[in-house]
């Protein structure tokens, strides 16, 4: 029997945390628990990262504007705009 490496593509996919399309501004807090605010997007994804946030949580934070987010309650509002 030969054997061949896998491609890339053939790998499956794994994600540890809730899709996009199923992320909630609730699991998006989860990454952002102790965030001292005022932050700007990049803090806030440097945070997650910290966090070990999976790569959807970090995909949503993207989509944010460059601003400076207040508090917690302004990045959920924020997260209601991109979703």
């Amino acid at each position: 029997m030969e054997t061949r490496p896998v491609m890339e593509a053939e790998r499956p996919t794994t994600t540890t945390g809730p899709s996009l399309a199923h992320l909630s501004a609730a699991d998006l807090q989860v990454y952002l628990k102790g965030m001292d605010y005022p932050a700007g997007k990049q803090d806030l994804i440097s945070h997650a990262r910290e966090r070990s946030a999976p790569e959807d949580v970090i995909a949503a934070l993207e989509m944010f504007g460059d601003r400076t987010y207040r508090s917690a309650t302004d990045v959920s509002t924020e997260f209601g705009k991109v979703r």
